[in-house]
C-alpha cells in the first residue's frame, strides 16, 4: 500500500458552511488522516494523508464539497507525510 500526503487549497464559499466538518466526515469514512483549517484569506486548507487511491478520492470529494459550499477551485501540493493520528479540524 503507498502512502501519500498532500495539501489541498480550496477557495470559493467554503467558510461558515460546516465544509471543515463535512471534511472530516468524508476524510474519516475514507481512512484519511490529516486535518482541515479555515486560512485567513477565506480558503480552506485540507492536509491529507493516507492511501494513496483514499487520498485521491478525497481530492475529488473537494472539488464539489458539501451542499452547503460552493467551491470555487482547488490548489493541490504533493508533501511528505506528517503521520498524523486521526482526522482534526482547527
Amino acid at each position: 500500500m503507498t502512502e501519500i500526503a498532500k495539501i489541498i487549497r480550496v477557495s470559493g464559499t467554503v467558510q461558515g458552511v460546516s465544509f471543515r466538518f463535512y471534511t472530516q466526515c468524508e476524510a474519516e469514512k475514507l481512512g484519511v488522516r490529516g486535518y482541515a483549517r479555515n486560512l485567513p484569506d477565506g480558503r480552506v486548507e485540507v492536509f491529507a494523508e493516507g492511501e494513496a487511491a483514499k487520498v485521491r478520492q478525497l481530492v475529488n470529494w473537494l472539488r464539489q464539497g458539501p451542499d452547503t459550499a460552493v467551491v470555487g477551485g482547488i490548489t493541490e501540493e504533493d508533501v511528505a507525510p506528517a503521520h498524523h493520528h486521526g482526522f482534526e479540524t482547527g
